[in-house]
């Protein structure tokens, strides 16, 4: 007896911890996984190796446990047993002189930037740009943009990278407006759409999503 009570934790102990799973195939109730590299069919509640449970799956979607953190998956996604999801993170701006601004990067260059919800894409005027070395003649193609004093000719670019807080961006399309207006760089909603946006009179939140 005691030597199968032996014998039995040994196998126990030998049970692999799960390190990776990929979806193959979803139907009602089942899921075909590829689990360390073993193509493998759970149905729902049903375990594999250490930490890994299928506990719902439906023709679009599995619910699964690994490692005792729950996630959905949808077919062709991946997910390994290290994987820790993104905390989301705020950026808190008081008003100042009537708006909100933020400290952010262009290209890698420090850059204050004005919070519009109202403007379309980053904008920022052609002294501003140069300062940052920004080639919009060479790069950049001739366009037009309505302002609140008018119609301004302008180039559309592209901006290597922006970065506000731990969120960065690349190919970010941006206006460059003819002329030293506007005085900040404006920034969009091409960029600020990634957030949630929450203002309580003088503060305003942005939270990545």
């Amino acid at each position: 007896m005691y030597k199968l009570v032996f014998l039995l934790f040994l196998w126990s102990a030998a049970v692999p911890a799960v390190e990776r799973v990929s979806v193959l195939a979803l139907f009602p109730g089942k899921a075909m996984l590829n689990i360390d590299g073993q193509r493998k069919i759970l149905s729902d509640g049903e375990s594999f190796g250490e930490g890994f449970r299928l506990i719902e799956a439906t023709p679009g979607q599995a619910r699964v446990e690994l490692n005792g953190k729950e996630q959905v998956m949808n077919l062709g996604t991946a997910v390994r047993a290290d994987y820790a999801p993104a905390e989301k993170q705020e950026i808190r701006l008081l008003k100042q002189q009537n708006a909100f601004f933020i400290d952010g990067l262009i290209n890698g260059q420090a850059t204050r930037m004005l919070v519009d919800t109202g403007a379309t894409h980053v904008a920022l005027s052609e002294r501003t740009a140069r300062a940052l070395g920004i080639p919009y003649v060479l790069e950049g193609r001739r366009s037009g943009v309505r302002t609140a004093s008018g119609s301004a000719a302008a180039y559309d670019i592209k901006l290597r990278s922006l970065k506000l807080g731990n969120k960065s961006f690349t190919n970010v399309r941006a206006m460059v407006v003819e002329g030293d207006s506007p005085r900040h760089v404006l920034l969009g909603m091409n960029v600020l759409g990634h957030f949630e946006i929450e203002q309580q009179r003088n503060l305003m939140i942005l939270r990545t999503r």
